[in-house]
């Protein structure tokens, strides 16, 4: 049971808050921000979204990239590109975030929700192949807080069934797969650029791919279809969904701190593992396989049933410790309540009973040490 508010004033408090998921930017960002400023190419025309793109792809390994003006906006345009439309059935896991499913409504397909395995919070590839039917064109799998879905058994998945694979890999850059990038092990992958990402453009994302044709034709639906050799000439529907250049500079000053926000982050999951192990009841997400997550965020499954939750949440957050909770499986949401097709018992427990805690670069090892600490004397 979580101990009285007179024990848990017996804990100093931060004289600042302990991060949750802010982003880090300083004296790097301001140089390429003015460098953009300067150039008068503020905007969506210029050369600093291309150099984006193609360090962003060089630093992936990937063939190409796209860049767009959201992670959701990467995953509407890639299942454009991969031609789901009207009652076609695209599976995912239910524990998401709800932008995962909306593309799907956007392009009138059907969402079809499954069950995650409780280790690894990602999608049971069991209950996936279950779950296909004639109408089935995509799989889309998650790599939940930055840890790796069980790509293997996906693409032997999709390789069987002639599914097309789109990676939301939004929460997981800097996370692997058999030593390579998440969002390269499908036909599109999907970044995310949002200020509480790993790296940050202020908003923003990407569509990562292996076909450069593919990508082309992505790059030409996200600047309104226009065919440019014919000056304004538009002969598909296209959409608004570029990125602009100060939002590219930005990406490039991130982009060349990567390495270290993502070490940064592993060795706080390290802290975690090791100051929590054994904990009563509790239990951290679990890489699987040779997936290694880049922990973008790291939070805690309480196991013990007389752990609230919830009056845990708001003790943390008086102790200056920025947490939040995990998201509610999408099929409790009344527009995709009637896309429940089998229970979602994994994602129901998983969300009751987990914490994010804090896991922003800004944050020192000593910070993620107090966090732990503070814990510790909270639950008992």
């Amino acid at each position: 049971m979580l101990k009285t508010c007179a024990c848990i004033n017996l804990m100093s408090t931060p004289s600042s808050p302990i991060w949750l998921d802010a982003p880090n930017v300083g004296a790097l960002e301001k140089e390429y921000l003015a460098r953009a400023i300067d150039s008068g190419f503020v905007s969506t025309v210029g050369p600093f979204v291309p150099e984006f793109e193609q360090r962003m792809a060089r630093w992936l390994g990937a063939t190409a990239a796209v860049s767009t003006q959201s992670g959701t906006a990467a995953l509407h345009v890639s299942l454009l590109e991969s031609g789901v439309g009207d009652d076609d059935e695209v599976v995912l896991p239910a524990l998401t975030f709800v932008a995962t499913a909306n593309p799907i409504r956007y392009v009138r397909a059907r969402p079809v929700f499954v069950d995650v395995d409780l280790d690894s919070w990602t999608m049971d590839v069991d209950l996936c192949a279950q779950a296909l039917t004639e109408r089935t064109k995509v799989l889309l799998p998650v790599h939940l807080l930055g840890n790796p879905a069980n790509m293997d058994a996906l693409q032997t998945l999709a390789r069987q069934h002639s599914l097309t694979i789109i990676e939301d890999a939004t929460e997981s850059l800097g996370a692997t797969w058999n030593g390579a990038p998440m969002a390269t092990f499908g036909d599109f992958g999907c970044l995310s650029f949002n200020g509480n990402k790993t790296m940050t453009t202020g908003g923003g994302g990407m569509v990562i791919g292996a076909d450069p044709e593919r990508l082309q034709h992505v790059k030409f639906l996200v600047n309104q279809a226009r065919d440019e050799s014919l000056g304004y000439y538009h002969p598909e529907v296209g959409l608004n969904y570029r990125m602009t250049n100060l939002e590219a500079a930005l990406g490039l000053a991130q982009l060349a701190r990567l390495d270290d926000f993502v070490a940064r982050k592993q060795r706080f999951h390290e802290i975690y593992a090791e100051q929590l192990r054994g904990i009563r009841g509790i239990r951290l997400q679990r890489e699987i396989g040779p997936g290694r997550s880049s922990w973008w965020l790291n939070a805690v499954f309480f196991e013990h049933e007389d752990i609230n939750v919830s009056e845990l949440q708001k003790a943390l957050l008086a102790r200056g410790v920025q947490c939040r909770r995990l998201f509610m499986p999408i099929v409790e949401f009344p527009p995709y309540q009637d896309f429940a097709k089998q229970p979602c018992t994994n994602s129901q427990r998983i969300y009751e009973h987990t914490i994010c805690l804090p896991s922003s670069t800004l944050n020192a090892e000593h910070d993620v040490e107090h966090v732990c600490a503070t814990l510790k004397e909270l639950i008992g």
